[in-house]
This record gives C-alpha cells, sequence and structure tokens, in this order.
C-alpha cells in the first residue's frame, strides 16, 4: 500500500456517498445498483431491508411519482484497512398531500456508512440515516394545516413530521430510528466500532 493509498481511497469513498444521492433521485438505477455490496443493507423510516428490495421498492415509488429529493454536504472517513465508516451531512425533502394539504417535509441529518473494499472497489454495506430536525411548510404559506398531535408525538424529535407524512401516506414508519443523542445513536456507534474491527457483516444489523 502507498502512501497515497488513504487519500485514493477517500475520494473513491466520496464518489460513492455523491453519486447516490444523484443517481437515486434522478432514477438512474443501473448505475445506483453499482454502489452497493451484494449483501448491503438500507435502512429507512419507511423500509429496512436489502439494498436489493431497496432499489426495487424506491424505483416503483418513483415511477409511481414519490416526490422525495436528497441532498449530500460535508463527510467524515474513518478508514482501516478495507473498511470504513462514513458520515455525510445530509437533508431529505419529501412533497405529499396531508389531510389535504400539500405540503414539503425537510428533515436534516447524517448518513452513516459502513463500506467495504473488494477487488479495489468501494461498496456500501449499510446504509443509516441519523435523524436530527424536521419541520413540515405548507406550498401555500396562506394554508393552515392541524396535525394531530398524538400522531406527531409518536416519534422521535428529529423525524416526527417526516414520520406523520409517512403514516399519512399508509406506510408502515419505524418508531426508533436513532437521532443526536439516546440508545439508538449510542447501538449504532457499538455496531460500527465492530464492524471496523473486523467482525462479520451481520454485527451491523438489529
Amino acid at each position: 500500500m502507498t502512501e497515497m493509498q488513504p487519500l485514493l481511497d477517500k475520494t473513491a469513498i466520496r464518489d460513492v456517498v455523491e453519486n447516490w444521492v444523484i443517481w437515486r433521485d434522478a432514477g438512474d438505477w443501473e448505475k445506483f445498483a453499482t454502489l452497493w455490496h451484494a449483501d448491503g443493507w438500507m435502512m429507512t423510516t419507511w423500509f429496512q431491508a436489502s439494498a436489493a428490495d431497496f432499489i426495487a421498492r424506491s424505483r416503483k415509488g418513483f415511477e409511481n411519482g414519490l416526490k422525495v429529493l436528497h441532498t449530500s454536504g460535508g463527510t467524515s472517513i474513518e478508514l482501516v484497512g478495507n473498511r470504513a465508516v462514513v458520515q455525510s451531512k445530509m437533508e431529505i425533502t419529501q412533497r405529499a398531500d396531508v389531510d389535504g394539504v400539500l405540503v414539503d417535509v425537510c428533515c436534516k441529518g447524517r448518513m452513516v456508512d459502513a463500506m467495504i473494499r473488494e477487488d479495489g472497489r468501494w461498496s456500501i454495506m449499510l446504509r443509516q440515516p441519523v435523524y436530527e430536525l424536521d419541520r413540515m411548510t405548507p406550498v401555500d404559506p396562506a394554508v393552515r394545516l392541524e396535525l394531530d398531535p398524538a400522531l406527531l408525538a409518536r416519534f422521535p424529535e428529529g423525524y416526527r413530521h417526516l414520520a406523520y407524512l409517512q403514516v399519512r401516506q399508509g406506510m408502515d414508519v419505524y418508531e426508533k430510528m436513532p437521532g443526536t443523542r439516546g440508545p439508538e445513536i449510542d447501538a449504532l456507534w457499538q455496531r460500527m466500532s465492530l464492524w471496523l474491527e473486523g467482525q462479520p457483516a451481520n454485527c451491523l444489523h438489529y
């Protein structure tokens, strides 16, 4: 391994992170699939399953007009040999009708990726969003939206408005996604530490 290898690895990893948001939101599913390990896994509020299943479900939603956009920001990478844990700032925006009102939900947080290099190629073994702050805004600012406080309170602060929208859209939303603080984020970092120590990929799953 040359002295330049860590820099080359980090450049390749950032390409994966940046291409994820572009190819997923553009519906370029063939390219999107190349970012994942064959055993890759995706965690979201509405779906926790293999990368292949996530791609299929995302494609179906895209073709049915689902409006979800992702933005990626600064990235921090921890490298240990052929493995990496990557944090990148992210923003998810979803537009949909909630109780007869067209709204945008903006959710800010981080993506945490467990990645692996095999045959010179970096790919995603696990992608886990960390939801930290969100809001819901009517597209028409003159419209007033009344939310059900009991439904809103079911979900953690970091994604309660996103969850509210998704429940209203008929989705089954997971109620214990990690946020800025708490046992869920602590458990995530424990799993990521095991990954960097060389444990099998099943150490990443709940």
